[in-house]
């Protein structure tokens, strides 16, 4: 019998194959990695020979995990973690670090946020490579199973290996075409009007949208889009309002007026929009995670004109 030399068993491998398994695509994980799709067949033909298992099948234009695989992935990350352990200890030097970062968040944090941060950051690094996500419904499974570095959302998962820390706090707004309209006047005025809002593409809602239905305010939606970005061409020149963030008055919104929204004075704490980065604790104390967080942080006080939350918790 061939004996298996599980010594060659490397964390670069288990890397590259966490990523096809995430992928679900030689090419798809090699564009991730920023290696040629001949470097992760190569890999992955090492990972195959120790583990004695194919890993991965064709399935129409792309792979499926085998089951053993599918077994191996929970392993496969445990190990990682147990390496970023073993080297916790060490000094993290931006100006010599070449940085992979995956962050989940949906149009709204990636817009507002992300550009600048990724400008910030690779202006200090030997190199970055950032990847951005949906975060759609954020979810503890994809911090657990190493989806995502970061994940920056107004609603953060929960869970006792979780973390999370608030940016920054902003409100929502309402936005109109004042070529078109004027501001609606009054509680009765806002709620008859027909409205333009978000729903992602796995029929998530606002959460603002979600806190006036709770409450019993009803409005006629008449258009439901997927992003933000969505929403101006709909409403450029209509009749309809959009109540959407403060913050993107100077972005995706520009040219548009915007009132606060006319709620009673008592209800106005639902149009408050929050904002969270998450991660794993996995990450609390490496050293290079901890000042990826800080510099977000910076990026989102000035984001805001320093509007940090003081009593945020670590």
């Amino acid at each position: 019998m061939k004996k298996i030399d599980y010594l060659a068993l490397d964390g670069r491998a288990l890397e590259l194959f966490l990523a096809v398994l995430e992928e679900g695509s030689v090419t798809a994980a090699a564009t991730r990695l920023g290696l040629t799709q001949s470097a992760v067949s190569h890999g992955l033909n090492k990972l195959r020979r120790i583990a004695g298992d194919p890993l991965f099948a064709k399935s129409g234009r792309g792979i499926v995990a085998t089951s053993h695989a599918q077994a191996l992935a929970a392993k496969a990350r445990a190990l990682i973690d147990e390496m970023r352990s073993f080297s916790g200890a060490v000094s993290f030097e931006p100006a010599v670090a070449q940085l992979s970062l995956t962050v989940a968040a949906n149009d709204l944090q990636r817009d507002l946020l992300l550009p600048r941060f990724f400008d910030r950051v690779a202006a200090q690094v030997k190199s970055l490579n950032l990847r951005v996500i949906p975060s759609q419904s954020p979810s503890p499974t994809m911090l657990r199973e190493n989806r995502c570095d970061l994940m920056i959302t107004p609603l953060p998962p929960s869970g006792a290996d979780i973390v999370q820390k608030r940016l920054l706090r902003d409100h929502y707004v309402c936005y109109y075409d004042p070529r078109a309209r004027t501001a609606p006047a009054s509680r009765s005025a806002y709620l008859a009007a027909r409205h333009i809002t978000v729903v992602y593409t796995d029929n998530e809602r606002l959460d603002f949208d979600r806190r006036l239905a709770a409450n019993d305010f009803h409005r006629d939606i008449a258009i439901s889009v997927p992003s933000f970005s969505g929403v101006p061409p709909f409403l450029r020149g209509s009749q309809m309002l959009a109540s959407m963030p403060s913050l993107l008055a100077s972005g995706v919104m520009r040219g548009f007026a915007h009132v606060r929204i006319p709620l009673a004075s008592r209800t106005q704490t639902l149009a408050e929009l929050p904002m969270f980065m998450v991660w794993h604790q996995r990450y609390q104390k490496d050293p290079a995670h901890r000042w990826i967080r800080s510099e977000l942080e910076t990026v989102a006080a000035t984001t805001a004109g320093g509007a940090m939350d003081p009593a945020a918790k670590t």
